[in-house]
């Protein structure tokens, strides 16, 4: 049995656009404590994250203690927003996205391809750390269409639900390439 727990970055800066060296908040910054509280006792073989710095920022403190060199995975980074996209439209373009996996406006990912990308790199996670306890640092979107590929049920109102939980843990457990549980962990009533 491989486990993976999925570590959706603490609060980031909003007020930086760009995604890649987007930092976590003062709030984000206490709160990876929660990350590193829930980790220590789970037997962790190896942490990987998105090159991203939000998830790299979430994860460190625990791969720091623990004697981690954290694995950057260029495919567990966050869906590419298109440049024509309108924040005051977040929620109507994220729905619609939703009901269609191939709709982007522009030059964006859609989320077909977020998770074509996340469950590729997934499976080379799972090949290779067979019968491990791994963690992966990541994002909203991207978790959210790797959750939705293992079970449809979990849709825009699922997506809805998580997007204020920051951090936010999802444990999956697999035999081989096959998802056999999926857990959420709220860090902050845990």
């Amino acid at each position: 049995m491989t486990t993976i727990y999925f570590i959706r970055h603490a609060q980031a800066d909003n007020s930086i656009r760009d995604g890649r060296v987007r930092p976590l908040t003062e709030k984000g910054l206490r709160d990876r404590q929660l990350v590193t509280k829930f980790l220590r006792d789970k037997r962790i073989d190896a942490v990987l994250t998105s090159p991203f710095r939000r998830s790299i920022e979430t994860i460190a403190p625990f791969a720091q203690q623990n004697g981690f060199e954290i694995a950057l995975v260029e495919d567990f980074r966050e869906r590419e927003s298109d440049t024509n996209w309108d924040r005051s439209t977040y929620y109507t373009f994220m729905e619609r996205q939703w009901a269609d996996f191939n709709y982007t406006l522009s030059d964006g990912e859609c989320l077909a391809e977020v998770q074509a990308r996340n469950i590729a790199a997934l499976q080379q996670v799972l090949a290779r750390h067979k019968d491990k306890n791994i963690v992966i640092g990541t994002h909203g979107t991207a978790l959210s269409t790797i959750i939705n590929f293992y079970d449809n049920t979990y849709g825009f109102q699922g997506f809805l639900a998580m997007l204020q939980i920051l951090p936010w843990v999802v444990k999956m457990d697999f035999d081989g390439q096959t998802c056999t549980s999926i857990e959420t962990i709220d860090l902050f009533n845990n």
